[in-house]
Formats: C-alpha cells, structure tokens, sequence
C-alpha cells in the first residue's frame, strides 16, 4: 500500500467540482486517509513549490496557488502514486487522455485543476509539508 498527495488546485474548487474529483479517486481504488481545505499564503506555496524556485513560472504558479482555497488528501492504495497520476492525466489538459480529470475539468496547463506527487520520496515530502500524522488515518 501506497500513500500519495493530491491536491485539487483553486480552479477546480471554485468550479464546485471537489466532490466529482473525490469520486474519481474513490472509485478507482484509491482511499482519503485526510483531507481539509485550505488557503495557502504565498509562503506557504513558495515552500512547497520551491523546485521550480528558478523556472518563469514559479511567481505565476504560486500566485495561482493563492489565488483561492485547495483541498489537500492523502490518497492511500496499491500503486497509489502512479494511479493517482494516470487519474490526473497529463499536466496540460489539452495533452490529456478523455476521462481523465485533466481532460474534463482543467482549463489551461498553468490552471490544471490538480496536483499529484510524482514519487513515492516526493509524495512523503509533500503529505508531511500538510498533514501532521494524527491528520492521517
């Protein structure tokens, strides 16, 4: 068993359309073991986002990232990070395979609905950046 972060990105929330994501997940096998929403402060997203510290778009990403609440899980199951990730489809909605979350609720490549751990390392990083352990159950 694998544990994975998603994030479901300001645009989507403010589509109203948490509770389709959430079912995505669910129904693919994939468990919340935690879950709040929250709004990031500019810090708070330039920490988590501070990989791309170097890239153009690190000022436009976290402004995004901002701009409204997320919702941030901990999706548990078998091969959670890769299952989670083929869910989300490709990082622009345009490239995404139909059915995907991408594909259906995302509406450019920077305003892509969702966030997904790459790596089981980096899915370790990213749920404790949110999540204290007695979050996680």
């Amino acid at each position: 068993m694998e544990r994975t972060l998603s994030i479901i990105k300001p645009d989507a929330v403010a589509k109203n359309v948490i509770g389709k994501i959430v079912d995505r997940f669910e129904s693919n096998g994939l468990r919340i073991v935690g879950m709040k929403k929250i709004q990031l402060s500019k810090s708070d997203a330039g920490k988590f986002y501070e990989v791309h510290a170097g890239r153009p778009f690190f000022g436009e990403l976290v402004e995004f990232m901002t701009s409204g609440p997320v919702v941030a899980m901990v999706l548990e199951g078998e091969n959670a990070v890769a299952k989670n990730r083929e869910l989300m489809g490709a990082t622009n909605p345009k490239e995404a395979e139909a059915g995907t979350i991408r594909a259906d609720f995302a509406q450019s490549i920077d305003a892509n609905a969702v966030h997904g751990s790459d790596s089981l390392e980096n899915a370790k990083i990213e749920i404790d950046f949110f999540f204290a352990g007695r979050e996680l159950l």
